[in-house]
């Protein structure tokens, strides 16, 4: 099973599900090659899932998800991410403080994310594989709660949405400091359609900012959303004209470069004021994995048909990626 990897350790992750398929990326070096005189830390990225790329002038790393399965949270992507958010974590803990700005986009064209792996999703519904749902969704829950709390780090995270951004992809969006996204860009929760919700932090996150009333009503909904209708509602933050949203992602940081401590206080601040534990979205990731257990084999056969979709969407990835 796809899924046999959740809740092993990184090195087994990589052996078991690359054997020696590994790609490894050249090591970014983030030290400023001013300071001939300190130790030069490096950020060391051993990913097939996600580019990197430092940027010293604004002390931003970018990054844009690459998966070679699909679009969505397949386990390779999941593995990745974590690795990426480990990485970033240990070179604070080794005492270099350079980096201020955490950038993750996606090479899909057309898309950022498509939300959870429905493949693997809908063979454990069929096996009646409780435990497999719910280690998923907890490993799901895990990556997003490190995103929104930008794992106890002095940064600021943004979000750079560029395509369709569905389901967990939608989620894992709303975990950022910053969204930005281009007009074109859409957002949708189409859990419903195939008798579930989104169970991996768009309850808690929509509840907090918009109210429960205005958050059932999207999470039941299922419609799509364009950008210019989340920024009126405040979830987006910067609209950008298509092709333009890695310019605009540069703006935000060269107008608000001198003002990231106190953007950094505002975030740590509203955590405190709405928090949200991961407690909280474990219990509600657990009502989502019981839920899908649940359903039926006419949602199981929607669901298929959506895998099919995540599926060709990885196609269109651009030669190289």
């Amino acid at each position: 099973m796809l899924l046999a990897f959740v809740g092993l350790d990184m090195e087994n992750q990589h052996s078991q599900l690359l054997g020696e398929d590994k790609h490894l990326l050249d090591a970014v070096d983030l030290s400023h090659s001013s300071d001939v005189d300190r130790p030069r830390p490096r950020y060391r990225f051993d990913l097939s899932e996600i580019e990197v790329r430092w940027d010293p002038s604004t002390q931003a790393l970018w990054s844009f998800m690459t998966p070679t399965l699909r679009p969505a949270f397949n386990p390779l992507l999941l593995r990745d991410l974590q690795a990426w958010q480990n990485e970033i974590g240990r070179s604070f803990a080794s005492g270099d403080p350079q980096l201020k700005y955490v950038i993750l986009g996606s090479r899909v064209p057309g898309v950022f994310n498509l939300g959870g792996d429905l493949a693997v999703v809908a063979d454990m519904i069929e096996a009646g594989d409780l435990d497999g749902l719910v280690r998923y969704a907890y490993l799901c829950v895990e990556i997003l709660y490190r995103n929104m709390t930008a794992q106890g780090l002095p940064v600021v995270t943004i979000a750079l949405i560029q395509g369709e951004t569905v389901g967990g992809g939608f989620e894992t969006a709303l975990s950022f400091d910053v969204l930005v996204a281009e007009r074109q860009a859409r957002f949708s929760l189409p859990e419903n359609a195939f008798g579930l919700f989104p169970g991996v932090g768009a309850h808690s996150i929509l509840t907090r900012r918009l109210g429960a009333a205005k958050a059932e009503q999207i999470m039941l909904s299922g419609k799509t959303f364009t950008a210019e209708e989340l920024y009126d509602m405040g979830l987006v933050h910067v609209l950008a004209e298509p092709g333009e949203g890695e310019a605009a992602v540069q703006d935000y940081i060269a107008r608000n470069g001198k003002r990231q401590g106190g953007h950094l206080g505002i975030y740590r601040a509203s955590r405190e004021v709405n928090p949200i534990t991961m407690e909280e979205l474990q219990r509600v990731a657990r009502i989502w994995a019981e839920t899908a257990l649940g359903i039926g084999g006419q949602h199981v056969k929607v669901m298929r048909r959506l895998a099919g979709i995540q599926a060709r969407r990885s196609t269109e990835l651009p030669a190289g990626a």
